[in-house]
């Protein structure tokens, strides 16, 4: 078995949609970011790529590559899996946790579960994601964007 762990932060861009999770969230502003800065997209990534030792999405997706401008980070998610899949790994379960003051993640928490579910070939069981504030200590505390931290374990293929 192998774990990763992956983090990552985004500050708000009040002109951008809002994706979390693979989700377009309504109603809120979205992320600063080279594509559509889906933190909780972007930490399940690095948390793949570190448990199958392949380096993080800065490494596969550099933040200047013109192709990877304002894609759907659905998109990456699916090439670190073809990645991790090329490795003979598979993942078996993820736990994520977002840290934002705004929006509430409650509301959308099933939605994202499934959404990622079905990205990664889970199912929704296997998925877990948490939400928390930063009790308004810090940049986050202060609502100026969102993080999250991921962590997946990975098995071999055919054991």
């Amino acid at each position: 078995m192998r774990i990763g762990i992956g983090y990552d932060i985004h500050a708000f861009d009040p002109g951008r949609v809002l994706v979390l999770g693979g989700l377009k969230i309504p109603g809120a502003w979205g992320l600063k970011g080279h594509s559509d800065a889906d933190v909780v997209l972007h930490a399940l990534g690095d948390a793949l790529l570190g448990a199958a030792a392949l380096g993080d999405l800065g490494d596969h997706f550099p933040p200047g590559d013109p192709e990877w401008k304002d894609a759907p980070s659905a998109t990456l998610l699916a090439e670190v899996m073809a990645k991790v899949e090329a490795r003979g790994l598979r993942p078996v379960n993820v736990d994520l946790t977002v840290i934002a003051e705004r929006p509430k993640v409650q509301p959308h928490r099933e939605r994202m579960r499934e959404r990622i579910a079905a990205l990664l070939g889970l199912e929704p069981g296997a998925v877990s994601v948490k939400a928390t504030t930063n009790e308004g200590l810090g940049a986050l505390g202060r609502a100026e964007g969102i993080a999250a931290l991921a962590v997946v374990l990975l098995v071999p293929v055919n054991p």
